[in-house]
């Protein structure tokens, strides 16, 4: 079993990283994340970062094996990133083949850096 630590995934205005993650938009979800096939994820760490003077607020979702978009998948939602800064979680968060961690924010000024490992 190999691990891979790693910057999983990157996305925001100018462009992004990762498998599956795309140009965020603000006001619209964006999956940030899918897990590879024959892969495992722990997530140890999700910043978040405000890159205008005004404060914008964002939501952070984890679906498991893809699912639509629910109340229960949200464990971030509404909170709010302050202009000028960023906001760290430190979350040890598993993933599942197949799991999609899913964005939104307020601003396209805001972005989001995941970290952590991959397990194949």
């Amino acid at each position: 079993m190999a691990t891979a630590y790693k910057i999983i995934a990157q996305t925001g205005s100018s462009g992004s990283t990762g498998n599956g993650s795309q140009t965020l938009t603000a006001t619209t979800n964006t999956n940030l994340y899918t897990v590879p096939a024959a892969t495992s994820t722990v997530v140890s760490t999700i910043a978040v970062c405000n890159q205008a003077a005004t404060t914008a607020t964002y939501r952070i979702a984890v679906r498991p094996a893809g699912a639509t978009l629910a109340a229960q998948h949200y464990i971030v939602y509404g909170a709010s990133v302050n202009g000028n800064d960023s906001t760290i979680l430190t979350i040890g968060m598993t993933l599942a083949t197949t799991d999609v961690v899913t964005v939104y924010c307020s601003a396209a000024t805001v972005s989001f850096t995941m970290f952590g490992s991959e397990i194949s």
